[in-house]
């Protein structure tokens, strides 16, 4: 199954620090690209890694080190529990869809196949893309075209939408490029698909909310001293990981004691972001959007 190379790999391993017998989680197992290079630096250490994704857990690594857990990250501690594998040293996590579930046609999450339009990263979740366009109000689709995708005109989009699936059902990626054609700039068809597919996907797979979940228990379930590593690839993503990494808040407010000192709970590794090469971006185009953060718990 054709995964492509795991994303800013050699800044992810110096990020984490590894201890060899330490305790590592992947929260985004996908292709294993990074599990795998986890692994090469543990000797008596252990790495869990999670996916919700089928086609991910065909990718299972075969080594007594390593467990793969197929759930999604939200329920990080409760697995971690499970498996008696708290505290840990060291999480990463990549975020956004892999390059294989792009390149895979019925999964809808490309704008580049016509298929139906689904976007679940777990198949056994009930909502898809299709029944959000086809049965939110027309408030809720330009809430979430704004937020999520970053749409300008994301209420002319939201009605254009309402009013052309009472017509008829919009089903497939070609239904929903054909139906919002007068919406989009002649020259930047492609930027303005991505960032209404980007709005769904993320609606559909409850996308920030799980990251929030996973951030707050990132800190409960790190040592002192342990390592939270974050890729993003988008600015919505990137500024939760910044706002949580700098206070312990989402809004990024630090609080500060009687004495002025800032009240954060992590140290941060990276004050910027570290990002691809040119040479990474040419030759792995996902890397062009990335963004890594490291933070080390108090």
């Amino acid at each position: 199954m054709e995964y492509h190379n795991p994303v800013l790999l050699k800044e992810c391993i110096e990020g984490l620090n590894i201890n060899p017998t330490g305790i590592y989680v992947d929260v985004t197992f996908g292709g294993g690209g990074h599990s795998k290079e986890i692994l090469k630096h543990l000797t008596t250490g252990k790495l869990y890694a999670f996916d919700q994704d089928e086609d991910a857990v065909k990718n299972k690594i075969e080594d007594e080190r390593f467990v793969l857990i197929k759930q999604n990250f939200r329920y990080l501690k409760n697995f971690l529990k499970l498996y008696n594998a708290l505290p840990i040293d060291g999480l990463l996590a990549d975020l956004g869809v892999s390059s294989h579930q792009f390149d895979e046609a019925d999964r809808g999450f490309s704008i580049r196949y016509d298929a139906k339009l689904d976007m679940r990263m777990d198949r056994k979740s009930k909502l898809t893309a299709a029944e959000v366009i086809n049965t939110y109000s027309e408030e809720d689709l330009k809430r979430i075209f704004k937020l999520y995708g970053e749409v300008n005109n994301a209420g002319y989009l939201a009605s254009i939408i309402f009013h052309s699936k009472k017509e008829k059902n919009i089903e497939t990626v070609n239904d929903l490029k054909v139906a919002i054609t007068k919406c989009v700039r002649k020259g930047k068809e492609n930027q303005y698909y991505a960032q209404v597919f980007q709005a769904l996907r993320i609606e559909v797979n409850k996308e920030l909310e799980a990251l929030q979940e996973l951030l707050v228990q990132s800190l409960e379930v790190l040592k002192p001293n342990g390592r939270l590593v974050v890729m993003s690839y988008h600015s919505l993503e990137d500024r939760l990981v910044k706002n949580y990494m700098r206070s312990g808040k989402f809004e990024g407010e630090v609080e500060k004691d009687f004495y002025g000192n800032q009240l954060t709970p992590f140290k941060q590794i990276t004050r910027k972001p570290i990002v691809p090469t040119e040479e990474e971006v040419e030759t792995n185009s996902r890397a062009r959007s990335a963004k890594l953060r490291v933070a080390e718990k108090k």
